[in-house]
């Protein structure tokens, strides 16, 4: 629905479900569901200071640009979770991003926010949206790595070719430690 040249309803598709859980890439986020992302960001918020809490702003410049993977999770149809990777070369303003050896090369996804509700924790579901979220980014002919930031230490549990290229201290404010890593996207 648009109306004054707002989007209500988001548009996407579903890639993944199981019984009440499906998980959707959008092509587009509506304004219906700005409300329910921005409360689930309140976690990262929490855990990671109020700059990870999201907003219009971010919602519109994150999930609805071109080149964006975003994916949302949903439980009984309520949005309970998402990921959402974005091209490195439109994180023009962050120097880490401009001194990454790919950055300029448009093969890198970076792993702007992961997110679940922490009621929907332990159930499976964050595993099951990452791994759709790595699955799609490989089927992406251009795409040859996904990078991000994380906590210290939780880099060395991911899988496949994963470099850690740089440690920061206070990241974004946060007084904690966080790993800029690199994972290759390995072929089919």
């Amino acid at each position: 629905m648009r109306q004054n040249n707002i989007i209500h309803k988001s548009l996407g598709r579903v890639i993944a479900s199981s019984g009440n859980f499906k998980i959707e890439l959008l092509s587009h986020v509506g304004s219906d569901d700005f409300e329910n992302l921005i409360q689930i960001s309140e976690v990262l918020s929490e855990q990671f200071g109020p700059d990870s809490k999201l907003t219009e702003n971010t919602i519109q410049l994150y999930f609805n640009r071109h080149g964006s993977l975003p994916f949302i999770a949903r439980f009984e149809n309520k949005i309970i979770g998402f990921i959402i990777g974005v091209p490195i070369e439109i994180l023009k303003r962050e120097p880490w991003a401009l001194l990454d050896t790919h950055y300029g090369k448009n093969n890198t996804l970076y792993t702007y926010a992961f997110v679940i509700e922490s009621t929907y924790k332990g159930n499976g579901y964050a595993k099951m949206l990452k791994r759709v979220y790595l699955n799609w980014a490989k089927k992406q002919i251009n795409l040859k790595y996904v990078t991000g930031h994380v906590l210290t230490g939780i880099a060395k549990n991911f899988t496949g070719k994963v470099t850690i290229l740089n440690q920061v201290t206070n990241w974004k404010n946060t007084n904690k430690i966080f790993e800029y890593y690199r994972r290759e996207l390995d072929p089919f």
